[in-house]
């Protein structure tokens, strides 16, 4: 009777290593259509990056006039003409559902085309190449020096290298602090080491983590640490255009050589030659003929080595394209192409980031620049005075989120004869006091609410406090209860 063979019987070495060694990925300049627009779209990220911090937005006097600012001090986020409160921060609540559903209808159009063109790692990454490349030479040049060892022109090339590659980091982390504080003046306080203890600790920080996620780590982030490829993964359908290895097409593969003899002997004979040039310029190290694979960035690359080996052997391009796999089945069964961008998912996406998009226009459009709450006393909660009047005290926050000082004047509604007096405000009139509200400032009121009843009062009674800028007209108002004792 035969043994069987039971886990416990084989050596740890029996099963093969948990995770594959890492191989360092030495991938090959190349030139085409989307190379040309990872280089353009590179240039454009990384210069309003680098350079918005310096470009001025005049808000009136004594404002900050940096067009982009996070003023942590004053609790203010600038954006041009935009100015934002910590009291609405449902604002980056909707940009960040924004975030999310973009990305979702880019994935539904386009797989990751996010992390192939647009995601901060791919563009630092690819600076960080061209470096590498402008010092050490293309793919064939960098392979043979690494298996050389170091001689003291290859010392030489990875300290230049490395020296670029810090000024690189170096700048991104100073470029993100710019966004704090007002640029100009960061910067020759950094120059002349007068600035915050804080600025140059996160400059470090940024230019540490820059330099190894850009230089050292590059795919492994992609792979290992992002979790878009594996949401990503959860969200995409049959018509997401992904960059795919049209095997109906390419199969059989075999060499250039065999495959004119084949040809001319009337066979049929797939257009891959097994050059490998996919395999050389993919930034990751995968082969995209193996299939769609949780390791591509969809960045185009492979299309544009693969149209360029298509050119010079005389076959059609777009052997590897972006494409989907309900048109290979189609190919194959003689069928026509069908690409449908236009669809249930790619509509509903498109809506939802229209709607949440009009919806945060429309409160941005129609936001109260004067804003008011209320808190009633709680001991006493009230009081009867000697002429039998009843008293309620109340504090009033007021804020003014203009850029200039306003006269505010504040009525009270909802309680029959009631007068409201406000400590230490001057009189309109002897029943309406009014007060003046600095720019960009919050100011607690005390207010004495005084009613002469009538006749029986309520226990509770809805009691609205109304301010009027008396200048513009702007108004705000919010309810409490007025109470009897």
């Amino acid at each position: 009777m035969n043994k069987i063979t039971t886990p416990d019987d084989l050596e740890a070495d029996d099963y093969g290593p948990l995770y594959a060694a890492h191989k360092k990925v030495y991938p090959q300049s190349v030139s085409g259509t989307f190379r040309n627009i990872k280089w353009k779209l590179m240039a454009v990220c990384l210069g309003i990056y680098y350079l918005l911090p310096f470009i001025r937005w005049n808000r009136g006097v004594g404002a900050p006039n940096q067009a982009v600012l996070v003023d942590l001090p004053n609790s203010r986020f600038y954006f041009f003409f935009i100015e934002l409160w910590p009291q609405e921060v449902y604002y980056f609540t909707g940009l960040l559902i924004l975030a999310a559903l973009t990305l979702f209808l880019m994935n539904a159009v386009g797989g990751r085309i996010w992390c192939g063109y647009l995601c901060p790692q791919t563009v630092w990454t690819d600076l960080f190449y061209a470096v590498e490349r402008l010092v050490e030479g293309d793919r064939r040049e960098r392979m043979k020096k690494d298996a050389e060892g170091y001689t003291l022109q290859r010392c030489s090339e990875i300290v230049l290298k490395h020296s670029i590659w810090i000024m690189i980091a170096w700048w991104t982390g100073g470029a993100w602090v710019l966004y704090f504080n007002d640029a100009p003046t960061l910067v020759m306080e950094l120059l002349t080491f007068q600035a915050p203890m804080l600025a140059y600790v996160w400059i470090v920080i940024l230019t540490c983590t820059t330099y190894v996620l850009a230089g050292f780590m590059r795919e492994q982030v992609c792979v290992y640490m992002c979790p878009w490829p594996r949401i990503q993964a959860a969200l995409t359908d049959e018509w997401a255009l992904n960059v795919t290895y049209k095997y109906d097409r390419g199969e059989e593969r075999t060499s250039l050589k065999k495959a004119l003899e084949r040809r001319a002997h009337g066979e049929t004979v797939g257009d891959c030659i097994d050059c490998r040039q996919c395999v050389a310029v993919c930034p990751t190290g995968i082969d995209i003929r193996d299939g769609a694979q949780l390791d591509c960035i969809q960045c185009g690359l492979c299309i544009d080595a693969c149209d360029t080996v298509m050119t010079k052997i005389g076959r059609p391009t777009r052997l590897i394209g972006y494409d989907n796999d309900i048109n290979i089945q189609r190919r194959q069964a003689g069928k026509s192409e069908i690409f449908k961008l236009v669809r249930p998912r790619t509509i509903v996406y498109a809506a939802l980031i229209a709607g949440v998009g009009g919806i945060m226009l429309y409160a941005l459009l129609t936001r109260s620049l004067l804003d008011i709450s209320v808190l009633h006393d709680r001991n006493p909660i009230a009081i009867r005075l000697s002429d039998g009047s009843i008293r309620n005290a109340y504090t009033v926050r007021l804020l003014n989120k203009r850029g200039f000082d306003r006269t505010i004047a504040i009525d009270v509604d909802g309680v029959s004869g009631a007068v409201a007096h406000v400590v230490g405000a001057d009189s309109i009139t002897p029943d309406r006091p009014a007060i003046v509200l600095g720019r960009d400032q919050t100011t607690e009121l005390r207010v004495l609410v005084t009613a002469k009843p009538t006749g029986e009062l309520p226990k509770s009674t809805p009691l609205t406090f109304r301010v009027t800028d008396i200048g513009l007209g702007e108004a705000a108002s919010a309810t409490d209860n007025f109470v009897t004792p």
